[in-house]
């Protein structure tokens, strides 16, 4: 794993994704918890169970078309509330960095607080 934790998992779930496997391992931190935990809520991910020792997250899928790493290290990508984009007219979500946490578009909106975008689901 690179320095880019959310590009890291990113590019796990697409390989899995590709190479129709049921589970991957994922390391884990509090961004990443959170990120697996919107695609839980959000039916992207059919379970996830978390094995302790090693601090890894197996779970299995269903078909993610496409993910897309929006803000990346060297180029952070913001945005208010008014301006999210909205993906396939609402069909797939937007995660955000946010100063309540990651959220997706949708949570956003409705709160009225925007920040930074971290990567379109559809």
């Amino acid at each position: 794993m690179g320095k880019d934790t959310i590009a890291d998992i990113i590019t796990s779930i697409r390989n899995v994704d590709m190479n129709r496997k049921g589970t991957i391992r994922i390391g884990s931190t509090n961004i990443i918890e959170n990120i697996v935990k919107i695609l839980l809520q959000e039916g992207f991910i059919d379970n996830v169970r978390k094995h302790g020792e090693h601090n890894k997250y197996f779970f299995g899928h269903r078909t993610i078309l496409n993910l897309r790493r929006i803000s990346q290290l060297g180029l952070r990508i913001y945005s208010n509330y008014q301006q999210i984009p909205r993906i396939l007219g609402g069909m797939g979500i937007v995660i955000l960095s946010t100063s309540w946490g990651i959220m997706i578009d949708r949570e956003a909106r409705l709160e009225g607080i925007g920040r930074e975008i971290l990567c379109y689901i559809w």
